[in-house]
């Protein structure tokens, strides 16, 4: 049995120096529909063509080419950061909380790739 339970989601969080013009660009480039921009959190999210499967675009001054962190749902973020920890997986700093939107935590695989928990706040869950 894994030591967390995934929800049916995923979002592909990538920086992108404009998010508003990488929006535009996935729209037009590959169909994607804009779900929001979170300006006040720097965030913006597409609906990908695959259910449940969402493209987040963080805003970065210089971001870093070739990025790409899978996030995965979650339904308690604490539950499974803990279930995880407890088996030894290293986490990069505290969970993240943006209030009435989302907490994070980032945590890396035995290759040092970051992957990252996501709980939704919104209610809409």
């Amino acid at each position: 049995m894994p030591a967390v339970t995934l929800e049916n989601t995923i979002t592909l969080a990538m920086s992108v120096k404009d998010r508003h013009a990488s929006a535009t660009w996935y729209a037009d480039m590959l169909g994607f529909d804009l779900l929001y921009h979170a300006d006040d959190a720097g965030w913006s999210e597409l609906q990908t063509k695959t259910e449940g499967v969402t493209l987040g675009l963080g805003e970065q001054a210089a971001p870093a080419p070739g990025n790409m962190v899978p996030v995965f749902g979650v339904a308690d973020i604490d539950t499974a950061r803990a279930a995880l920890e407890a088996e030894g997986v290293r986490f990069d700093g505290p969970t993240e909380v943006i209030e009435g939107m989302v907490s994070t935590a980032t945590f890396y695989d035995p290759d040092d790739n970051a992957l990252m928990l996501a709980q939704d706040l919104t209610g809409d869950a």
